[in-house]
């Protein structure tokens, strides 16, 4: 399982930023697939999952901003953000349930593994 970010920027206060996460050895349409964020001194945290059946969750400080989405031909995972503000600036991550699971019980990061290396979201005021 190999999972790899990109589309990351700096961006003004405002503006909109797609991140991708390319699968690899794996069909991410089968499991439980999240978008976390980690930002200097913080804990990372759950910002949106997708099931597989397609149902999704989000954090409440992204509700309505946020968008998680997968193309299953492309076996990507996305997350459109849009009216960034500065408080959305972090590394943010893609993950998949620990246990290869379908549903998303939670958007705990202790419940997903296979993390990718990130990518760098910085939003200016």
């Amino acid at each position: 399982v190999r999972l790899v970010e990109s589309g990351g920027g700096s961006v003004q206060a405002g503006g909109s930023l797609r991140l991708s996460c390319a699968a690899e050895a794996f069909p991410l349409s089968s499991r439980c697939m999240g978008w976390f964020r980690q930002a200097p001194g913080k804990e990372r945290e759950g910002v949106a999952v997708i099931a597989s059946d397609g149902g999704t969750r989000y954090t409440d400080s992204v509700k309505g901003r946020f968008t998680i989405s997968r193309d299953n031909a492309k076996n990507t995972l996305y997350l459109q953000m849009n009216s960034l503000k500065p408080e959305d600036s972090a590394m943010y991550y893609c993950a998949t349930d620990r246990f290869g699971r379908g549903v998303c019980l939670t958007l705990f990061a202790t419940d997903f593994g296979y993390w990718g290396p990130g990518t760098q979201v910085t939003v200016s005021s």
